[in-house]
């Protein structure tokens, strides 16, 4: 899954944007999913665990629920008139017991226009 912005949203993991102006603050963006694994993907985890090396069903996981959260963060972004995000982090936590991932994208939503 791939980024899928619904209109062109300018994104910096900085409080600015290079070349722009902050014209308004709207608030937090955000985005959520949480993943399983399932028995599948911890059945091929454990084997390439044994192994070392890198473990692909966790790496494929996390890159799709990063990019899941990301896509949410769009939408939040666009619902409020943000034409940018500032300030962008991840943060990512198991849930309960079992193999439960929770990723979050956030931001700062904004309306910037180029400096003149």
């Amino acid at each position: 899954m791939a980024y899928q912005q619904q209109e062109r949203i300018l994104v910096s993991t900085t409080d600015e944007i290079p070349g722009y102006k902050i014209d308004q603050y709207l608030g937090l963006a955000f985005g959520a999913t949480v993943r399983s694994r399932g028995m599948g993907g911890d059945c091929l985890a454990g084997c390439q665990s044994s192994c070392g090396g890198e473990v692909t069903a966790f790496t494929e996981m996390a890159l799709e629920a990063r990019n899941q959260a990301i896509n949410r963060m769009f939408s939040d972004a666009n619902r409020m008139g943000a034409n940018a995000i500032i300030g962008l982090k991840f943060d990512s936590d198991q849930i309960g017991q079992g193999g439960n991932t929770a990723t979050i994208a956030y931001g700062t939503a904004v309306r910037v226009s180029p400096v003149r």
